[in-house]
């Protein structure tokens, strides 16, 4: 089986279930469901960075990202600031009882926390979102977004890509598919805007999709990096032709926060 066709079956399986959730399950539920991706992707980032193995370190990250991620759902701004800075003391005070038992490691620590805010904190936001007045319908703006681009950004370089967009970085990816990603992001958005959001004004879903598209496409790239300095191809195999949990969500990492502050700045 190909891995295109294995792409194909694993979005026909996944998204059902998914939009179910999304739809018809309640606040605690959805959030439930955003808390293990954030702890699956969590768990693939620290395989690439930190290697096999390393439980107690990986436990004290998980630690790390349940807190904050709890601190963002409660949705109060004192609460997750007040959380952000008992991550960084935690992550401190555990690199040094870990010194102390085996071997100062900073770069381990640095890798840690970038890790819990990379994955935890942004990809949270996306509670904040489903709790605002038509929450679920922007939810799905956000997820038409990324994939959708994602998907168009793939098909377009594999049929016209020539010019290698990032080599050093990610060789597969093209010009052509970027700009494929983002002509194809701004038209999905405002046919999806048309449709399920006609209050949003014509020219903040041009926005969104624009300098939406082009972040998603940012946080691609930056998760390639991740892994080009790892010598890993993809994050894990948890999605068959996909690849990992974090491999499919690297976009949104991006465009989950961009979206949430640009609204809660913007639009309200």
């Amino acid at each position: 089986m190909t891995a295109h066709v294995k792409r194909w079956i694993t979005a026909l399986v996944a998204l059902p279930l998914l939009v179910t959730i999304i739809v018809y399950g309640n606040q605690a539920c959805f959030s439930l469901l955003i808390y293990l991706v954030v702890i699956l992707a969590l768990n693939e980032y620290f395989s690439i960075v930190l290697g096999p193995g390393k439980f107690t370190v990986r436990l004290l990250g998980f630690g790390q990202a349940t807190i904050i991620y709890l601190s963002v759902c409660l949705g109060n701004f004192q609460l997750i600031t007040a959380a952000l800075s008992m991550a960084v003391i935690i992550g401190f005070l555990g690199f040094i009882w870990f010194a102390v038992r085996q071997a100062f490691d900073f770069s381990a620590l640095a890798k840690l926390m970038l890790g819990v805010f990379y994955v935890a904190f942004g990809f949270s936001h996306l509670t904040l979102i489903r709790q605002m007045p038509e929450g679920v319908a922007w939810v799905f703006l956000i997820l038409v977004l990324g994939f959708a681009g994602d998907t168009l950004a793939f098909y377009v370089g594999k049929t016209w890509g020539k010019r290698k967009l990032l080599p050093a970085v990610s060789p597969g990816k093209t010009v052509e598919g970027f700009l494929g990603l983002i002509v194809g992001s701004v038209l999905v958005v405002l046919a999806y805007r048309i449709i399920f959001l006609p209050a949003l004004p014509m020219i903040h879903a041009l926005i969104i999709g624009f300098i939406g598209s082009i972040i998603g496409q940012l946080g691609d790239l930056c998760e390639s990096a991740i892994k080009r300095d790892a010598g890993v191809k993809d994050s894990g195999g948890s999605l068959p032709g996909h690849g990992g949990i974090l491999d499919r969500i690297d976009c949104l990492l991006f465009i989950v926060p961009f979206v949430y502050y640009y609204r809660l700045l913007l639009l309200l």
